[in-house]
C-alpha cells in the first residue's frame, strides 16, 4: 500500500535573533500516513508533536526534511517545498485540520461555521447546512446554539463546533490536535466512533491525543517522538 503522505527528516527550530538562539522543537521525523487508518504521534510535552501537524499544513515552514503527499489524482508535492497557493489548494480540497483552538469569524452563527467546507467546495448551501445540523446533533450541541456565533460559547461547545467544521468534508488527511481535550466522557465516546466511521471510510488520520486509551481504541500506528535537543547542544553543535 502506497502511503498519502511519507514524512523524511523533519526538523522544525524556532530562531529568537534578538538572543541568537535556536529553539529546537520536532526533530528527524519520519514516519508514513496511511489512508484508511489513523497514526498517532506520541511523546513527552516539548517533544514537537503540534509542531509536525503544524509543519504538514504548513502554519509552520519545517527547518529541515520532506513531507511527500500523495494527492487524488496520484501526484506527489513536497509540503515543505510547496508554493502558498499550492498548500491552499490542498487545504480545500484534500487535507483538513481539526486544532485545539475554534478560529473563526465573530458574527458567524455555528450552523455556517460547520457548513463553510462543503460550501467552500461548491456544495449549495442548503445541502451543506443539513449536514452541518446532523454533524452537530451528533456532538451534542444544542439546537439553540446552532444560529448563535460560537464566541459565546463554552470551551466544550467551541471544541464540538471546531470538530464537526473539521470532519464535515471528509478530507483525504485529517490532522487532529487534541481534539477531545475539552469533551465530555459521552460526547468522546460519539467523537471516538464518528472517526472510525470516517477511518472505514478511506480518511487518513494524523492524530494527537490527550489520553492514552484514546491511542489505544483508535490508532493503527503509533510514532513516539524523542525530547528536543537543549538549546545549548544545539548552538554548539551549529558553531562545530
Amino acid at each position: 500500500m502506497q502511503a498519502i503522505l511519507k514524512i523524511e527528516g523533519l526538523s522544525k527550530h524556532f530562531q529568537l535573533h534578538d538572543q541568537n538562539k535556536l529553539i529546537p522543537s520536532c526533530a528527524n521525523v519520519d514516519m508514513a500516513v496511511y489512508s484508511g487508518a489513523l497514526s498517532a504521534l506520541v511523546g513527552p510535552t516539548g517533544a514537537g508533536k503540534s509542531s509536525v501537524l503544524k509543519c504538514v499544513y504548513r502554519t509552520y515552514l519545517p527547518s529541515a526534511g520532506r513531507m511527500l503527499f500523495r494527492d487524488a489524482a496520484g501526484h506527489v508535492t513536497d509540503l515543505a517545498q510547496a508554493s502558498e497557493y499550492r498548500m491552499l489548494e490542498l487545504r480545500q480540497s484534500e487535507i483538513g485540520f481539526v486544532t485545539q483552538f475554534l478560529h473563526c469569524l465573530p458574527r458567524k452563527s455555528a450552523l455556517d461555521v460547520v457548513a463553510a467546507p462543503l460550501v467552500a467546495r461548491g456544495d449549495i448551501l442548503e445541502n451543506a447546512q443539513e449536514k452541518a445540523r446532523e454533524l452537530l446533533r451528533l456532538l451534542n450541541v444544542p439546537e439553540r446554539l446552532w444560529a448563535v456565533p460560537p464566541a459565546t460559547f463554552s470551551g466544550g461547545e467551541k471544541q464540538r463546533v471546531n470538530l464537526a467544521r473539521g470532519l464535515i468534508a471528509r478530507p483525504r488527511l485529517l490532522l487532529l490536535d487534541e481534539p477531545t481535550a475539552s469533551l465530555d466522557p459521552a460526547t468522546t465516546d460519539r467523537v471516538v466512533d464518528l472517526l472510525k466511521v470516517i477511518k472505514a471510510e478511506g480518511v487518513a488520520m494524523l492524530a494527537i491525543f490527550h489520553h492514552p486509551e484514546l491511542v489505544r481504541r483508535l490508532a493503527d500506528r503509533v510514532v513516539e517522538l524523542a525530547p528536543p535537543v537543549a538549546v545549548t547542544d544545539l548552538l554548539e553543535n551549529c558553531a562545530s
